[in-house]
């Protein structure tokens, strides 16, 4: 499997796969197959799959060291920075189709509802993420000091799985919600409980 993920194509076959739920998205929105609300279904969909990245990439490190498939490591920043643009498509969809860009909606919005305030925060913090995923950046932070920087991704998956909760809790809808957050525990807890030994 090793060799696998270490052949030359695999990164451009892990890109198509990244970017085939936004195909299927803009080609939905296209032809019209996107439901009743389409722009409710757009801005749901995306923001679906920033959590489903957030946690393959907090998954990742658990992954290789339950099956021995380090070469998994290589991929780690390429579904991170898949998260991060799922969520910035959430947000951007969320203030045009939602909000109509306007920055007086969108700040009344933010301020009376928490769970989109919950979300805002968490696309805010992974800002920081995203400007320094590039080797250039971690040279000039320092290894050290970009690895606490880029530890603020445990609580960005925390206001992540916050704000899917609230947003289902109006529907009463919670299974989904405790599926993300069973696995959510166990790839927090397994890494509590590795820094612990150490």
């Amino acid at each position: 499997m090793n060799k696998l993920l270490l052949h030359p194509l695999a990164k451009p076959v892990l890109w198509l796969a990244l970017s085939a739920p936004l195909a299927s998205l803009v080609w939905g929105a296209f032809q019209n197959t996107l439901g009743a609300n389409p722009a409710e279904a757009l801005i749901r969909a995306l923001g679906d799959w920033t959590l489903r990245l957030l946690v393959l990439t907090l998954a990742i490190t658990p992954v290789r060291h339950w099956t021995g498939w380090h070469a998994l490591a290589r991929f780690r920043r390429n579904v991170g920075v898949a998260a991060f643009l799922y969520a910035t498509l959430h947000w951007l969809a969320y203030a045009w189709l939602d909000q109509g860009l306007s920055l007086a909606a969108l700040w009344q919005d933010v301020v009376k509802r928490p769970f989109i305030l919950v979300g805002t925060l968490a696309w805010l913090m992974l800002l920081p993420l995203a400007a320094t995923s590039f080797n250039s950046a971690m040279k000039a932070l320092g290894g050290r000091a970009w690895q606490r920087l880029h530890q603020l991704s445990y609580a960005i998956i925390l206001l992540g799985l916050l704000h899917f909760f609230w947003m289902r809790a109006g529907k009463n809808d919670f299974a989904e919600v405790a599926v993300y957050a069973a696995l959510v525990a166990v790839l927090l807890g397994w890494r509590l409980k590795r820094q612990r030994s150490r």
